[in-house]
């Protein structure tokens, strides 16, 4: 059974129709990665499948119990307030010592927790944001252009840690990728929204859509870049981006 699904889901936002007439659904364990120009209604969409904003039409089946975990696009700290690590992830509730401890380990940032939050990088910054939506041991991850503000190689370092989260827990990950050309390669399928769906499927499958030529040009010839590295070729499921090459992209 689908962990979320929507039927003709349409979205208003400001009184405008941002979304219309979306069926969209996510599996048990899947990567799914949203694109999509600014005010395609990618936020929108997010909002509404973690319940944040009611359809105008249409309707959002949940699997009952889902647990989702949202790391959201930024979080402005005040930077006179001083605040651990620690501290910052037992707000709003407290969380036993050891399952901070695992989460900030599955996020990659084990030797955080006594750190100040207004001392770390931004890269450390996501992973704590990670570690905190990990709490909830979540079926369904979701995170809002969780990348924006690294550089490459923070993304790519970022990405690989979200696969590894994602082989840890076995929960399903969506992401709002805000670089139309870059998408973790290890999408499962990637959806195209511009107010609607444009296209969806594997990467390649999107990347070839005349619908995403039409959207976003080829300014790298049209193609999904697609973040590779050495474990790829060990799975081969749903046409993920195996070609043996295992590079990091450049200045995507």
């Amino acid at each position: 059974m689908s962990l979320i699904n929507t039927r003709g889901l349409t979205l208003r936002h400001d009184g405008q129709i941002a979304l219309r007439d979306v069926n969209f659904n996510i599996d048990a364990g899947e990567i799914v990665t949203i694109v999509g120009p600014n005010g395609s209604g990618k936020s929108s969409l997010l909002r509404a499948l973690i319940g944040a904003l009611k359809p105008a039409a249409g309707k959002i089946t949940r699997k009952p119990g889902l647990r989702i975990g949202y790391v959201p696009q930024k979080l402005q700290i005040d930077a006179t307030l001083p605040l651990t690590v620690r501290r910052f992830i037992n707000l709003p509730r407290r969380q036993k010592p050891e399952a901070i401890r695992d989460a900030l380990a599955t996020a990659g940032v084990p030797e955080l927790a006594e750190r100040q939050m207004v001392d770390l990088s931004g890269g450390q910054f996501q992973r704590v944001l990670l570690a905190r939506a990990l709490l909830e041991r979540p079926d369904l991850l979701i995170l809002d252009e969780a990348t924006q503000g690294l550089d490459q190689p923070g993304s790519a370092a970022f990405y690989r840690q979200i696969e590894a989260v994602r082989q840890n827990l076995g929960c399903a990950v969506l992401m709002v990728s805000h670089d139309l050309h870059v998408v973790m390669a290890a999408s499962d399928r990637v959806l195209c929204l511009n107010g609607h769906v444009c296209c969806e499927g594997t990467p390649e499958t999107v990347s070839e859509a005349p619908e995403y030529r039409a959207l976003f040009g080829s300014g790298t010839q049209g193609a999904l870049a697609l973040y590779r590295h050495d474990h790829d070729h060990h799975h081969h499921h749903h046409g993920a981006a195996c070609d043996g090459h295992h590079q990091e992209i450049e200045n995507a």
